[in-house]
């Protein structure tokens, strides 16, 4: 009877997050590119913060001043770099006259490094558009013009996406494709478009244009400047102040490899996972949902292989279950053009992803978070 209680839940929350997934990739599109004129005046500024980012960030500027349908400049701020960046920085400065070098100045006390490098290209802007991004996103030439017609088609003041990511080893692939299981598997897309509340938002730190009114309003980057989660907290900001928010589907214009390798993806997940989730209470629920419905049921199946016993309701639950989460992967895996070795270690992927949330809380909770060489707030 315990096992036949434990499938059903299972069962349940596995169904959750498909269910919520077919409606949200019904609601999740790109919309379609159009013509738009366009004057001499950058009409937006793209704001690239950049730490030690001498690999990327040459191919990452060239790609938006290749933007078509949108007149930009491109904004960078070096944050200290120990590298190259700076000298790249300034030949693209002397190249390009839409390229442009915001002064590094010392960060004040209580800051993260991105937020303060962003907050000062912020203020340093002068166009009605900011969009901020990382400097290993790679843009299509659509891609600033796609994010301007969306926000204009659905009346927003911020509206974000979260580029293709590309995964080139099996601990990325576990990884970082979860991002729009938990983005498609629990956020509802109709609410967030009906609903003001500050909590409804969301948003990918790779991809926020905002009004630059808008982000003034909201308090720039300096209402939250000890963050390392801008794809969370510039949205909920400026629904804060009664902003509207969006999110597109920008799969086939912009793409990004996050992490190399398994010891960066757990790195960087750990730094932010639990801030994403906000409390303590949403880490429990999620530990729930994810190990119940997704950890649990592979254990039970993989124990009646060796000769467990299972009613038929409990085998059934449990069947259910488990191809609730491999369908739910697998549709994000066929939209989102994600690596199938991650569906087919779906469960593994969930238990580590619960772990790395756990971590993730340990190291908040002590003062421990830190990337790219520093702690958050130094």
């Amino acid at each position: 009877m315990l096992l036949e209680v434990l499938a059903i839940g299972s069962l349940s929350c596995a169904a959750l997050p498909l269910g919520m997934t077919c409606v949200n990739l019904v609601l999740f599109q790109a919309p379609k590119v159009r013509g738009r004129s366009i004057g001499a005046r950058a009409e937006v500024s793209v704001c690239v913060p950049a730490r030690n980012e001498a690999a990327n960030i040459q191919a990452c500027v060239q790609g938006i001043l290749a933007s078509e349908h949108a007149a930009v400049e491109v904004l960078m701020y070096d944050d200290q770099s120990q590298d190259e960046t700076p000298a790249i920085i300034a030949d693209m400065c002397q190249r390009d006259a839409r390229c442009r070098s915001v002064a590094t100045v010392t960060m004040e006390a209580g800051w993260n490094g991105k937020q303060w490098g962003c907050e000062q290209m912020g203020q340093a802007s002068s166009a009605q558009w900011l969009l901020f991004t990382d400097a290993d996103v790679r843009f299509s030439p659509q891609a600033v013009a796609l994010g301007l017609q969306y926000a204009q088609d659905s009346n927003s003041d911020l509206v974000s996406t979260f580029p293709r990511q590309i995964c080139a080893s099996v601990g990325e692939a576990m990884v970082v494709p979860l991002i729009h299981f938990v983005l498609l598997g629990y956020l509802p897309m109709a609410l967030m478009r009906s609903d003001a509340r500050q909590s409804l938002g969301a948003g990918c730190g790779q991809y926020l244009l905002v009004k630059r009114d808008a982000w003034l309003r909201a308090g720039g980057h300096r209402a939250f400047k000890n963050s390392m989660h801008d794809g969370i907290q510039l949205p909920r900001a400026v629904r804060a102040t009664g902003g509207r928010t969006d999110l597109f589907d920008a799969t086939d214009f912009l793409s990004v490899r996050m992490y190399k390798g398994f010891a960066a993806t757990w790195k960087g997940f750990t730094k932010n996972a639990f801030e994403g989730l906000g409390s303590m209470t949403t880490l429990l629920v999620f530990t729930t949902l994810h190990v119940l419905g997704h950890v649990v049921p592979a254990a039970l199946l993989v124990a009646w292989l060796f000769g467990m016993q299972l009613s038929t309701v409990a085998l059934g639950c449990l069947l259910a279950a488990s191809l609730a989460g491999i369908v739910t992967r697998a549709l994000l895996a066929r939209r989102f053009h994600q690596p199938w070795i991650g569906v087919a270690l779906h469960p593994v992927a969930m238990l580590l992803m619960t772990v790395i949330q756990w971590r993730s809380w340990w190291l908040s909770r002590t003062g421990r978070r830190a990337w790219r060489g520093r702690v958050s707030g130094v």
